[in-house]
């Protein structure tokens, strides 16, 4: 049975860190790659981040980008988002999903695997 366990969600400040993490388990971690998306209360769910398979290549949203980094430790089976310089419109459920293959992206559609979420609320 394929697992995905997202943790590390909460409640922090503007301007503050938290570092998500989504571990793995009923697949094998290198042939999959991951994403995180996210979905703020009346909002379409989004994409985020993504690493590929073997973790050569990371996709950020423009959104994101160089406020959060994605990366992986194989040998834990395990995934992070560390979301630096947070703003009151990150506030979401952050879900982490997986995907067979050398896809790279954040298109929800492509995923096959999805966590039951984190939730992220940064206050103003």
């Amino acid at each position: 049975e394929v697992q995905l366990v997202e943790s590390g969600g909460g409640l922090v400040q503007t301007g503050g860190s938290l570092r998500l993490s989504c571990a793995a388990s009923g697949i094998t971690f290198d042939d999959y790659a991951i994403g995180w998306f996210r979905q703020a209360p009346g909002k379409e769910r989004e994409g985020v981040s993504c690493i590929s398979r073997g973790a050569g290549s990371t996709y950020y949203a423009n959104s994101v980008k160089g406020r959060f980094t994605i990366s992986s430790d194989n040998a834990k089976n395990t995934v992070y988002l560390q979301m630096n310089s947070l703003k009151p419109e990150d506030t979401a459920v952050y879900y982490c999903a997986a995907v067979r293959g050398d896809y790279l992206g954040l298109s929800s559609t492509w995923y096959n695997y999805w966590g039951q979420g984190t939730l992220v609320t940064v206050s103003s």
